[in-house]
This record gives structure tokens, sequence and C-alpha cells, in this order.
């Protein structure tokens, strides 16, 4: 089931265990997000590892006004368009390597804000904070999502969420766990980052790159991709 913003809206019953209960999820699925890590690496050779990526963006305090579309197979939700590619826009002759790393780390938190703007217009519930796991839930790209949403984004102890509810599922499945509510405790935070104050959603300057590449300005605009090629800045 597909809701008007182009996401996924999964339902689960749960069979005919007496705990079963209907659950609705809406569900956003970028094609290329942490694995931009990967393509530096892999791809480009200015890493040695996906982890240095971090630490080489905090050596610029901004991305110099580079942007990157990371559509190597194409846009996922809310774009859904195979025929996209990859784009880096924004190079000057001051552009480094560690001004691309700052836009990569962007570009994630770009298709991010992509997704909950489509779920807010979908469900009609406002964001007031985002959950993040996964290896690269780190301290910057942490940082540059909760400027751009203006909402706390929160960390937990465990980011290995994927594989810690697999484990939830089961254990109720077999007992181990009464209900939901005997799961309640277990979550634990281990960090919250809030946004700075006036923080502008991480961009310079008022843009937008056209499919045909042509730009024009856009005032009083935050940044945020759209169909991989239109930049915007949000009021």
């Amino acid at each position: 089931m597909a809701g008007p913003e182009h996401l996924a809206a999964p339902a689960g019953d749960g069979g005919e265990h007496p705990r079963s209960e209907i659950a609705y999820a809406l569900e956003g699925s970028v094609f290329t997000g942490g694995a931009v890590g990967q393509w530096m690496r892999d791809g480009l050779g200015v890493v040695r590892t996906a982890a240095d990526i971090e630490p080489l963006a905090l050596s610029v305090p901004n991305s110099g006004g580079v942007y990157f579309v990371p559509a190597f197979g194409g846009l996922g939700a809310p774009h859904w368009d195979p025929f996209a590619r990859g784009t880096i826009v924004g190079i000057t002759r001051g552009t480094t390597v560690a001004h691309l790393a700052r836009a990569a780390l962007e570009s994630i938190a770009f298709q991010v804000a992509d997704l909950l703007d489509a779920m807010e217009a979908d469900c009609g519930i406002p964001l007031t904070g985002l959950h993040a796991d996964a290896a690269a839930a780190d301290d910057t790209l942490m940082q540059i999502q909760a400027d751009l949403l203006g909402v706390p984004v929160v960390r937990p102890a465990v980011t290995e969420t994927t594989a810690r509810g697999a484990a939830y599922l089961a254990g109720l499945a077999v007992g181990f766990w009464r209900s939901a509510d005997d799961l309640t405790g277990q979550w634990r935070i281990e960090r919250q980052i809030r946004a700075a104050d006036g923080a502008n959603g991480g961009a310079d300057a008022p843009r937008t790159l056209d499919r045909g590449g042509g730009t024009g300005e856009r005032a009083g605009t935050g940044i945020s991709v759209r169909s991989g090629f239109f930049l915007r800045r949000k009021q």
C-alpha cells in the first residue's frame, strides 16, 4: 500500500497469536545513504575507512557550497526515479576532499529530511524527534540532521535496531516477554543532540539546480534535495 507521497505503508497482524495486534507504519526507502562513505573509500579512494569521513568533514566549517546527490542507482522514496544519477555541484578551485566529505554526510541528512517531509504530509502528524541507528549515526551527521529538521535526534545505546527488533519479535512469539510493554524499559538513550541555536539547515546559498543543468536563485530558502536535482532552503 502506498501513500499519496509515494511511501510504503506496510501492516502486520501477527497471525493467530493471542497477544497479536495490528500495527501500521510508514516506510521510506533510500537507495544510497550510509553507503556514500563506502563509495568515498572504495570508489574515490580518498579515505582508508568509512569512519574516516567524520573527522575529515569536521576539519571544515561547512561544505563550501558543495552539494552531493548520491543517486548511484536512481532515487528511492519519495521520488522513485530509477533514471536519476549521482551529482556533485558547487565545486570551485577552493574545494577540498574535506568539503566533499561534509557534503556526503549532508546528502544523507537531506534524503532523510525528504522522507520525513513526505511522512508528515501523508499522516498529518508533526515531527517532534528522530531516532537514529546504524554505523552512520555519528555525532556529526546527527548534528547536521538535527539542525536541518529543527528537532532532537536520539541515538540509542544499541544501534543495531533491526537485529534487536527481530530478537524482540522472536521473544514475544515464544512467550519470553508477555507483551510489548515488557520491552519498553529495554531501550536506552546513548546520546541526544538538539539543533544548534540559529541553525539554518547546514546550507549557505539558496540555489536550485534543474535536470537540464540550469541554476537559479531562490531567496530565503534551507537546503533539501528534491528529485535529486532540486535544492531548496526551508524557511
